[in-house]
């Protein structure tokens, strides 16, 4: 997509140089419309400044990059910025190498998501199509998925042994969506999730068991209703009755 911004200043040069600082651009990176050309004047009367236009090209990794590298900057963690760009499946894969990405990533990776959020709203901005974001910092998501699917199974085994449902941390939907799928073909065992976000939480459960707080199944392909079909449906509501009453008064 093509976007332009226009600027002024004393000389061509002078408000090509102000356009670029406001895009964070380099002059490489840009093409430039002369509008008007600058007017000296006479003794200051009549003077008018230099017009440009200067137009640019943006993709999503394009903006995925700008807005990142300002953020660091801010953060006081630089980093370096890997971005792959899959057109066919309208995602942004970015890894954060290098830097302090102790800070990025936060605890349990809140930090990381955040950043990952706020970068997606800028990527979709003006976008016709949804583009997907994904933000890693130094493989933190492959570990983490790996240590959530060694607790899922642990947890499952507590389940069992115990015969009662045993509940998880909270977690992010990314997070939850991993211990569903590592858990969904567990003998013996059903998951599902309760309360609200942030706090919403994976319940590991023998099967079964009576759900507790109002669970809903997040599994794919598995509807919250169709989970527990063994409880009665609620009771039918009966209409009041429409014949009329008759009183007989004694004479």
């Amino acid at each position: 997509m093509q976007r332009s911004i226009e600027a002024k200043g004393d000389t061509i040069d002078v408000a090509v140089e102000n356009a670029l600082q406001q895009l964070g651009m380099h002059r490489d990176d840009v093409s430039v419309e002369v509008l008007q050309n600058p007017k000296s004047g006479f003794l200051g009367l009549g003077r008018e400044p230099a017009i440009v236009r200067v137009s640019y090209q943006t993709s999503p990794a394009g903006k995925a990059k700008t807005f990142l590298e300002g953020l660091l900057i801010r953060f006081g963690a630089p980093a370096q910025i890997h971005i792959a760009e899959n057109f066919e499946e309208n995602a942004v894969n970015i890894e954060l190498v290098g830097g302090d990405t102790g800070t990025l990533i936060g605890r349990r990776g809140e930090t990381l998501d955040a950043i990952q959020y706020l970068t997606g709203i800028v990527v979709n901005r003006d976008e016709a199509d949804r583009w997907r974001v994904t933000i890693d910092a130094e493989g933190y998501r492959a570990k983490r998925e790996t240590s959530l699917q060694e607790l899922a199974q642990h947890t499952a085994q507590k389940a069992l042994k115990y015969k009662k449902p045993v509940a998880l941390e909270p977690m992010n939907p990314q997070e939850r969506r991993i211990v569903h799928s590592c858990l969904q073909d567990y003998a013996g065992v059903t998951t599902y999730s309760i309360g609200t976000e942030p706090n919403r939480k994976v319940i590991v459960a023998p099967e079964g068991s009576r759900p507790i707080g109002g669970g809903q199944t997040e599994k794919a392909g598995i509807r919250p209703w169709q989970q527990f079909t063994q409880f009665p449906p609620p009771p039918r509501r009966t209409r009041p009755s429409s014949r009329k009453q008759t009183c007989c008064s004694a004479s």
